[in-house]
């Protein structure tokens, strides 16, 4: 039971955002405010970290009526970024 609790409120952490879509560039969507972390996952599979993303460009992001534009024109050449692998 403290296991689901654990996993439940990781989940919740997350902040899973995956409405809004079908993108063509993107799949889905993550975002951790305490880390400022948006985690992009392309069509193609790619993993993307981005650092230091302030929750007001989040929120911006996350209502982009494009969300593949934003990325280009915002966030890929304002902050640094991770590829996972």
């Amino acid at each position: 039971m403290v296991y689901l609790a654990a996993k439940v409120r990781n989940l919740k952490e997350q902040k899973l955002h995956n409405h809004g879509m079908p993108s063509s560039v993107i799949a889905k969507y993550y975002y951790k405010p305490e880390r400022e972390l948006l985690t992009i996952v392309y069509v193609s599979g790619a993993v993307y970290h981005y650092l230091d993303v302030p929750q007001a460009v989040f929120d911006a992001f996350r209502e982009a009526y494009s969300k593949g534009n934003f990325l280009n024109k915002n966030i890929k050449p304002n902050f640094r970024y991770v590829k996972r692998d």
